[in-house]
């Protein structure tokens, strides 16, 4: 026990276990990459893949228990997760309760439809220029 009477070692050893059960690599509350203008229903001529719950990035920090619950909350959208990757990282821009209800099955990873910013022949939604070209907000 440590001068101030806190059990020091005890703290250590649930932030140690805390890291390796966090569900995402971090959760963030916006979407710090530049807009990319693909609508929802342009998604789908990306294949999906898998990607690791721990690689992502969420762009949310909340969400609609119900949603979460709701067996049927893909019926209308798409199956598949939306992510985004910028600059090495894996934004999660849509789907967050199918991640969440993946994790709580224990599966680590989750099938997603992946935009490739980082590639520079991706282009805008109107085919003018890369995103390279046109340069990153923040």
């Amino acid at each position: 026990m440590s001068s101030d009477g806190c059990a020091g070692g005890h703290l250590i050893g649930l932030a140690e276990s805390y890291s390796r059960s966090v569900i995402f690599k971090s959760v963030g509350d916006r979407r710090p990459y530049p807009e990319h203008g693909r609508a929802p229903s342009e998604w789908g001529d990306l294949p999906p893949r898998q990607i690791r719950l721990a690689d992502l990035i969420t762009t949310k920090r909340t969400l609609d228990l119900e949603a979460l619950l709701d067996e049927q909350s893909t019926f209308f959208g798409d199956l598949f997760a939306h992510v985004v990757q910028w600059r090495g990282d894996l934004y999660l821009e849509d789907g967050l309760h199918r991640a969440l209800r993946t994790a709580l099955h224990g599966r680590p990873v989750i099938h997603a439809r992946v935009l490739d910013l980082d590639d520079p022949k991706t282009q805008h939604a109107n085919g003018s220029q890369s995103l390279e070209q046109r340069g990153a907000r923040r």
